[in-house]
């Protein structure tokens, strides 16, 4: 039996990772026209809350009490989360899903800026460059003022801006802070903020493969999340994380087969932008990385 190396188990797990989510959006986008929004978020969230706590009690992450501060970057966070969750469901709802994806695909280049922006970050004019190109690829997948510009592109880019506070937050947490524990509190308050959110709503009477569809997509999210950290674990960030952009085929395969939705040029033009960028965005950072660490040496050395 071949042994593989920390970097291809890496970039395995990474995209088992991609897999699991887009097929969990991909059962969610399956029940639009059949159930309300928030029910499915709210029901998807009994499942998936269910299933991280066992695992979150198993690892004894609920064990953890923060302190004040911390309490606060969490709420923080969870702003983030709920933010995005409702404006990438909504846009996945009303949208081709490779679509939707593809404008998410922007949020590690956004996070740079922010980054830069908010935390004092150092950022080059390479990566500058990048961050910009980037933005016009989305631009060419939005085509804000075509006759195929929907509100709900904006939707998707709110979600990003979302996506975004969310992971500059995480940056802000602790090292001692158990990510299951932040997992868990994440899954609550987007099954309460549902919850609250279908009260308006007359509840709809749900079929056993409505629910089986729930349970199977909140499966997909535990599953995103499981080797997702498990590829921060194994291999090197640098090469495994391009690998994310592997999510785009999941979206563009399962758009077709599952949907027949076909993207257009200028949607994979815009697409294959967004993808280029961000590669190039991670190789700099790597490059930086390893700048940073050789002079590290050859200071300690001296």
């Amino acid at each position: 039996m071949i042994a593989l190396s920390d970097n291809v188990r890496g970039a395995i797990y990474m995209m088992l990772s991609m897999a699991g989510f887009v097929l969990n959006d991909t059962l969610m986008k399956s029940l639009a026209d059949t159930l309300p929004m928030f029910q499915a978020i709210f029901i998807r969230g009994l499942f998936a809350t269910a299933l991280i706590g066992v695992l979150a009690w198993y690892r004894r992450a609920l064990w953890f009490r923060p302190c004040t501060t911390t309490s606060k970057v969490i709420s923080l966070r969870v702003i983030g989360e709920l933010g995005a969750t409702i404006f990438f469901i909504t846009a996945l709802f009303n949208m081709p899903i490779a679509n939707a994806t593809a404008i998410l695909q922007v949020s590690p280049l956004a996070v740079t800026l922010g980054a830069a922006l908010f935390l004092g970050e150092a950022v080059g004019w390479r990566r500058y460059s990048a961050i910009i190109v980037g933005f016009l690829g989305v631009l060419l997948i939005v085509r804000p003022g075509s006759d195929g510009f929907t509100v709900y592109s904006v939707y998707a880019l709110a979600a990003v801006a979302f996506f975004v506070l969310r992971d500059l937050v995480t940056r802000r947490l602790p090292p001692d802070v158990p990510s299951l524990f932040v997992t868990v509190i994440s899954s609550i308050a987007v099954m309460v903020m549902a919850g609250f959110l279908t009260l308006p709503i007359p509840w709809q009477a749900m079929t056993l493969f409505q629910v089986v569809i729930l349970a199977l997509a909140a499966i997909f999210v535990l599953v995103g999340y499981f080797f997702g950290v498990m590829t921060m674990r194994v291999g090197e960030i640098g090469f495994v994380s391009p690998f994310r952009y592997t999510i785009l085929i999941w979206a563009i395969l399962l758009g077709f087969f599952v949907f027949d939705d076909i993207p257009d040029l200028l949607t994979l033009v815009g697409s294959a932008v967004v993808v280029l960028t961000g590669l190039y965005a991670f190789y700099r950072e790597r490059q930086l990385i390893k700048g940073r660490d050789r002079h590290a040496t050859a200071t300690a050395r001296s």
